[in-house]
């Protein structure tokens, strides 16, 4: 076997180029339908979190989110510029800062929450029900068994059965 036949190897069928094949039509799929509210799917993900955790403070939040702090603190200074989101001192640890969504972030979530809910509908629109179901559940075996390799783990909740529509 030559050197050229031993690499040819065909990345259609690897599994990491698919995901991150998959992974940019998720996100083109999610930008297209979030374009009047003009949220991206992090600050999507860090306003939810926010959202769901009041005073929340921005080192948890880059672990619920699986991002690096540096990386989450780019997020946060976006959504704060835009002013739905802001920094308080905690009372607790005066270096710590907790988030919170202020009331232009809270309407800006509500906007845009159908267009995100759109967006997972037609990113799984080529799957049956069954296969839906059975796609999310392989999805989240492969994410909460592999969480611990990334180089953001997370901390936030992995259930053990996610809900698909």
């Amino acid at each position: 076997m030559d050197s050229a036949a031993s690499t040819a190897i065909d990345i259609d069928l690897q599994p990491g180029h698919m995901i991150r094949r998959l992974h940019q039509i998720s996100v083109g799929i999610f930008l297209q339908e979030t374009s009047e509210p003009g949220v991206t799917p992090v600050q999507y993900a860090a306003l939810q979190v926010v959202h769901n955790q009041p005073g929340i403070d921005q080192r948890t939040l880059a672990r619920a989110i699986a991002l690096d702090a540096s990386t989450t603190g780019g997020v946060v200074d976006r959504l704060e510029a835009r002013g739905w989101l802001e920094r308080r001192m905690s009372p607790e640890d005066r270096r710590a800062r907790q988030l919170f969504l202020l009331p232009p972030g809270e309407q800006g979530l509500r906007d845009t929450l159908p267009a995100m809910l759109r967006a997972q509908e037609q990113i799984l629109a080529p799957l049956t029900p069954r296969q839906r179901s059975e796609f999310m559940r392989l999805l989240h075996v492969l994410v909460t068994q592999n969480n611990d390799l990334s180089r953001a783990p997370s901390d936030g909740p992995l259930r053990s059965g996610p809900a698909v529509a």
